[in-house]
């Protein structure tokens, strides 16, 4: 089985006591800042585990490295930790005065600080309003390119108190922080997240071997409608336009939520939505 988003470990602990004796995890992530951790929580499990660091778009390509061809299941949780979310020098957050990092992988690419600073203000207008949703998108663009030629801004709290200055009156009514779909678009542009899942999913299905499970968990629309689009595709006969093949049986036919105890046990949880698909 493949976790290709491994994370702290707590799936794949989960994972290995429903498939041991006789199964193996391939446990893989882009953050190896995180994946350490997971090595460490899941030490027990260490003959079992084969370890990945790398992001799960060239996941045919980690697979051959590790000579499979096909696997069993695979699991994608797309959302991210509270230990990347606290953080505080990776900028994840805006409860705290992080430099403006945002990578996964921090050997690669260029950091959020770097596009607030050189981008154009429909540039980032078109980040904040296409990955985040954001109807004040311009608004803030604006304010974020003004205010750039007196000081670029350089640390997440500065970011995030622009934002509320800017916008923070019409969020008075609402749950979220102003900054919430701002922190969250810049995320998804710096380590280009929608254009990974675009690339992992045909990929996934190919590896997928016959009567075997795919999961995805997603954390908001953007993510969901891909995976959704792309599972009711494979699900008719000759697969996905994109280089699948066979024939897929949906298992969700909505996609699963948490249950209201788990919302208020795990609050992040609120806005998980999984879908699962069946090779057959």
């Amino acid at each position: 089985m493949v976790d290709a988003t491994v994370g702290l470990g707590g799936h794949s602990r989960e994972i290995l006591k429903g498939i041991l004796p006789g199964g193996s995890l391939i446990a893989m992530d882009q953050d190896e800042r995180t994946l350490e951790v997971a090595k460490e929580n899941l030490r027990d499990f260490n003959d079992d585990i084969r370890w990945v660091h790398g992001n799960f778009r060239n996941l045919e390509s980690h697979l051959k490295s590790l000579q499979v061809s096909q696997v069993d299941a695979i699991l994608m949780d797309l959302g991210f930790s509270s230990y990347q979310l606290e953080d505080v020098e990776r900028g994840f957050s805006f409860s705290n005065s992080g430099p403006l990092d945002m990578r996964m992988d921090v050997s690669k690419g260029c950091t959020a600080r770097e596009v607030l600073r050189d981008s154009s203000e429909e540039e980032l207008s078109r980040i904040f309003f296409d990955l985040g949703e954001e109807r004040y998108a311009r608004k803030i663009a604006r304010a974020i390119v003004q205010s750039r030629r007196q000081l670029p801004l350089q640390n997440s709290f500065q970011l995030a108190d622009l934002v509320e200055k800017t916008i923070g009156r019409r969020y008075q009514n609402q749950k979220i922080h102003p900054a919430t779909r701002v922190f969250q678009a810049l995320r998804i542009y710096v380590n280009d997240e929608m254009g990974a899942l675009e690339e992992v999913l045909p990929q996934a299905l190919r590896a997928l071997r016959s009567g075997g499970r795919w999961v995805v968990i997603s954390f908001h629309s953007l993510e969901d409608g891909l995976v959704k689009r792309f599972f009711r595709g494979c699900s008719v006969k000759g697969g996905d336009e994109s280089g699948g093949s066979g024939v897929v049986k949906i298992l969700t036919r909505k996609p699963l939520r948490p249950s209201p105890e788990e919302v208020r046990e795990n609050r992040r949880a609120r806005s998980a939505r999984l879908r699962a698909i069946e090779k057959i």
